[in-house]
């Protein structure tokens, strides 16, 4: 499922509907080896995140165990229990990055937007979340706003990278700030 189109799932369709339509998509997945994972990242778009009545439903529908599926959530780092932002910016903690000035603009993007690692602000427009490498080494540090990466980054230019996504009306970021 589209992210855009969950998204709107979630604005029109109570959650009651939502869980309906899981357990729809859940019934093609019943007897398939590894489809643990495929359902649960299905389940976070739709919901945009993964609650706990979500995780006990893919748990009695796949007939696996809560904690088999809560352990699986907590391990991967993609999954989230709490709902996310609009905008998930992660910074980059791996050696290169960090070694540049990466906990600087970590700090600088926490300041910002008055929230902690793995938090989301209150207008759910930033979640926050770090990350141990991007593949862009040779540009440390780096950030990325949802799938965008940002290179070079300087702490004294958070509040205009994330002014541009606070301003931003239009879909996927192309361009580099």
């Amino acid at each position: 499922m589209h992210r855009t189109q969950c998204r709107e799932c979630r604005e029109h369709l109570s959650e009651k509907e939502m869980l309906s339509r899981l357990d729809d998509i859940l019934a093609g997945y019943k007897n398939v080896d590894g489809a643990t994972i495929p359902v649960l990242q299905t389940a976070q778009n739709m919901f945009g995140y993964l609650s706990k009545p979500v995780m006990k439903e893919i748990s009695r529908k796949l007939n696996k165990p809560y904690s088999e599926i809560a352990g699986i959530v907590s391990f991967y780092s993609f999954f989230s229990t709490v709902p996310r932002g609009k905008h998930l910016v992660r910074v980059c903690l791996g050696t290169a990055c960090y070694v540049r000035g990466g906990k600087r603009i970590l700090e600088a993007i926490k300041k910002e937007l008055g929230i902690d690692v793995g938090q989301t602000t209150e207008d759910r427009l930033f979640s926050l979340d770090i990350g141990r490498c991007f593949g862009a080494c040779g540009m440390a540090p780096v950030i990325m706003v949802n799938d965008t990466v940002h290179q070079r980054c300087k702490a004294v230019k958070v509040a205009e990278i994330l002014d541009h996504y606070r301003n931003k009306k239009s879909g996927p970021e192309k361009e580099q700030v």
